[in-house]
């Protein structure tokens, strides 16, 4: 009696994602930590008050989200086209790959990937929890950007 085929769809690796974007976000945040520096000490310096914050929702401060964004861009987008991986992807084995699976995704794809991944964690992680329910269990920025993260098998010393 032959055994039903084994299926080829990646997991959906949601726990592997969270735990690398958690461990991600510590050097991220200190990177943001020294563009909010550069930005308070130039609003100081530009005639305001030591003691007075930028305001909300001005464009000053949507300037620094702009800033952060891209610094975050400047973080992943490198290491995921160099290696495939961040830091916090490798503890986890976790490795972004393009659509065949092997081959480093483009630039472009990258891109895409980055900003449809951030629209989902603005609605919540929404396109990440959405791979529970693809067929291929693949998340909104995977099957836009036509890239998939896989984890790595385990390597025997």
């Amino acid at each position: 009696m032959a055994s039903a085929p084994t299926s080829s769809r990646p997991s959906a690796l949601i726990g592997w994602r969270l735990l690398a974007m958690v461990y991600d976000l510590w050097p991220v945040l200190a990177l943001w930590m020294l563009a909010s520096l550069v930005f308070t000490v130039g609003f100081t310096l530009s005639g305001h008050a030591s003691r007075e914050n930028i305001a909300p929702f001005s464009g000053l401060q949507w300037l620094l989200w702009l800033v952060c964004w891209l610094i975050t861009a400047a973080y992943a987008l490198p290491s995921w086209r160099r290696g495939g991986q961040t830091l916090g992807m490798r503890p986890w084995r976790l490795k972004v790959v393009g659509a065949d699976g092997i081959a480093s995704p483009t630039w472009r794809a990258l891109w895409l990937r980055y900003a449809v991944g951030t629209v989902s964690l603005l609605l919540g992680g929404l396109g990440f929890w959405w791979a529970w329910f693809d067929r291929d269990r693949l998340t909104w920025h995977d099957r836009a950007s036509g890239t998939r993260m896989v984890r790595m098998a385990k390597q025997v010393k």
